[in-house]
């Protein structure tokens, strides 16, 4: 939906309809009449600027709920948790940039990987998030929720900065914007190394450009840009707590100081849309080449006691994706009725590996794929206003796939499709003018690994014929209640209350290149999220969430569901001076989580503070300091429990593995504007 009417009347016959964009900032403008659920918000690029960021991916964690985390080095995407999901490298979290999807199914790493290492902080223009699985236009991956990412299409004035921090970390940025045929041409590149806490140093070298040229603006607009990333590490994996506690490990110590990656990305993405009088068509054509090298070794010598466990996982693509769509207002009798439908199609043409490695060296191949994976979806969904007061919406969608494998054993090899259909229902009334109320009712899918589709033959065992196909897609069902309350300027409150069942939680693993079936599941849990300005210098926000997952299904081990997230807790306080001095503290709560499934052990909870001082020193010169982990608390990013065999162990050993939260430190960053 991309006109607003927050009290519906009747209209004029649907030619003579002009559609107003209803544009929102931040977080403090008013989604009255606007959102579609209580659980959709939108954060501008004010707000991101009062958050002091360790890693880029932490940007989501402006979504309420969200945890953003790390398990390995810093180039490697980050690990999400959301809704009662460990949603690993990103499976049921849909990311977009602008408009262009950054998962990456059958990925080498795992299903929906979404790595944001390429985003550049300094032109995101906004964070839009809509969770649950209640909208047309959004199909695989959406199940927790949506998080869509919009980059400036123009600078006000060029920047140009410069960080230095503890752990060798330095960055340098510069951006600008100018006229160009008949256009507007932004460019931005940041060159960043880190190299950590670790023992290991993490060597980090990444580099990321984006050039832009856009002409005309809102509804009508030309624009292509091109983006790139090209990085490389050494990582540092979770450990096994038992070496920590003995002694053998420090906290920032690896077992195999050989693991670590190179990822890169290059992608060219054109869109255009035009409008009329009462309508609007866009198209999106993205065009991205992705690699990722990556050296892991998780359980040490627990399968080959000579050369260790280390494995490298391998995936090339090519991806093309094509989003059309078209939005127009009518109405139906006296009531006006907003529709919009589209056509969304990709293809993944992808290479991936899985190897056993030594230091580096490969040893052995355990699967080798070439994939070929295509998908299309057909979506429509219409808004009927019945009064001033009262909205609904439905929506329907159909989603096609084709999967084809070529891989090194014939048995795993072939070609599978599958379709689903899913429809979408929403409700807002307002009894008061401050105030709505949401019911959002839907189903959704998410995809599975293309290998774990067609594979019969588990290449990491000798038998032949062991392993089982699993299903492509996988349907979920979501349920939402909830309210939004707007009683002043600059506030905004939500609530929801939410549940979410999946028909599985089959997923391809693959640090064993294989697939593991799971269990149906069933989450549910409330979430509040507010936001106040209390004047032009202070804001105020304090977000909480509570999610209760389970396996759906009987087992004698338990029906808790591993690594599944319960308890979220952030807030921040924000000010501004018009002398130019300004700050921000923020506090971020993670519980703790079980790790087996009669949750007999538990994750540490950990809880985080942030500090951001910064003073204008001149019209265009700013210094900033950001501190991380202020109060250097020994807290965990994550955890998982699993058995592991360390050099001089005689037996595998069921044991909790961390990756440890990184401690104190500052980095100081000087910006001049011109």
């Amino acid at each position: 939906m991309f006109a607003a009417q927050a009290q519906p009347q009747a209209v004029p016959p649907p030619e003579t309809v002009r559609l107003e964009a209803f544009v929102v900032e931040g977080r403090d403008d008013s989604l009255l009449g606007v959102a579609a659920s209580a659980s959709e918000g939108l954060v501008g690029a004010e707000e991101l600027a009062r958050r002091p960021i360790l890693r880029v991916g932490e940007l989501l964690e402006t979504v309420p709920g969200v945890i953003v985390t790390q398990h390995s080095g810093a180039g490697k995407a980050n690990q999400f948790f959301l809704r009662g999901f460990n949603l690993d490298h990103g499976t049921d979290l849909a990311t977009f940039v602008d408009g262009a999807p950054i998962n990456l199914p059958s990925h080498g790493h795992g299903q929906g990987y979404t790595d944001l290492n390429f985003l550049i902080p300094e032109i995101v223009k906004s964070v839009r998030y809509r969770k649950g699985p209640y909208f047309a236009d959004l199909g695989d991956f959406a199940s927790a929720g949506a998080a869509e990412i919009e980059y400036v299409e123009r600078l006000d004035e060029g920047v140009a900065s410069v960080t230095a921090g503890a752990y060798d970390f330095m960055r340098a940025l510069a951006a600008d914007s100018f006229g160009l045929g008949g256009g507007e041409l932004l460019f931005a590149a940041e060159t960043q190394y880190y190299d950590g806490p670790w023992r290991v140093g993490n060597d980090n070298e990444r580099f990321n450009g984006v050039v832009r040229w856009t002409r005309g603006t809102g509804d009508d607009s030309l624009s292509f840009t091109l983006s790139g990333m090209d990085g490389d590490w050494n990582s540092t994996d979770q450990i096994p707590l038992r070496a920590v506690q003995s002694g053998a490990l420090g906290r920032f110590d690896a077992v195999d100081p050989t693991d670590g990656g190179a990822s890169s990305r290059l992608a060219l993405t054109g869109a255009w849309s035009t409008a009329r009088a009462s309508s609007k068509t866009s198209a999106r054509l993205t065009l991205a080449h992705t690699e990722l090298d990556l050296f892991s070794n998780f359980t040490y010598f627990l399968d080959d006691p000579v050369n260790g466990d280390q494995f490298l996982q391998t995936d090339e693509r090519i991806t093309a994706y094509l989003d059309l769509r078209h939005e127009w207002s009518s109405s139906l009798g006296e009531l006006p009725f907003e529709q919009s439908a589209g056509l969304q199609a990709r293809s993944d043409a992808i290479d991936n590996a899985l190897r056993r490695t030594r230091a580096r060296a490969v040893l052995s191949t355990t699967r080798a794929d070439d994939i070929q994976q295509t998908s299309a979806g057909l979506w429509w969904q219409g808004e009927l206003g019945w009064s001033e007061t009262l909205r609904t919406s439905l929506g329907v969608r159909g989603d096609l796939y084709g999967f084809d494998v070529e891989s090194d054993n014939a048995a795993n090899s072939g070609d599978e499709q599958d379709s689903i259909a899913s429809v979408k229902f929403g409700a807002a009334w307002a009894p008061w003018t401050s105030g709505e109320l949401y019911f959002n009712a839907g189903t959704g899918f998410h995809s599975n690994d293309a290998r774990g589709v067609l594979t019969t033959d588990d290449p990491a065992t000798p038998a032949p014929g062991d392993a089982s196909p699993v299903d492509p897609l996988v349907r979920t069902k979501g349920l939402e209640l909830g309210a939004r309350t707007t009683f002043a300027d600059g506030q905004q409150s939500t609530l929801s209350l939410w549940t979410l069942e999946s028909d599985s939680e089959i997923l391809f693993v693959g640090d064993a290149g294989t697939t593991e079936p799971s269990r149906p599941s069933r989450r549910y849990g409330v979430e509040l999220a507010n936001f106040l300005a209390l004047n032009d210098a202070w804001t105020l926000d304090l977000d909480a969430s509570w999610s209760h997952a389970r396996f759906s299904d009987d087992d004698p081990a338990g029906d808790f569901i591993p690594g599944a997230v319960e308890t979220v807790v952030a807030a921040g306080l924000s000010y501004q001076d018009p002398s130019g001095f300004f700050g921000s503290l923020r506090v971020r709560h993670f519980g703790p989580r079980p790790l087996i499934e009669d949750d007999s052990v538990r994750s540490q909870e950990s809880t985080l503070v942030y500090l951001q001082l910064g003073q204008r020193l001149s019209a265009n010169v700013t210094l900033t300091l950001d501190v991380f982990n202020l109060f250097d608390e020994d807290a965990r990013d994550i955890e998982y429990f699993y058995a592991s065999q360390l050099p001089g162990e005689p037996a595998p050993v069921d044991d909790v593995h961390f990756h440890p939260a990184e401690p104190l430190q500052a980095r100081v960053s000087l910006r001049a504007s011109f």
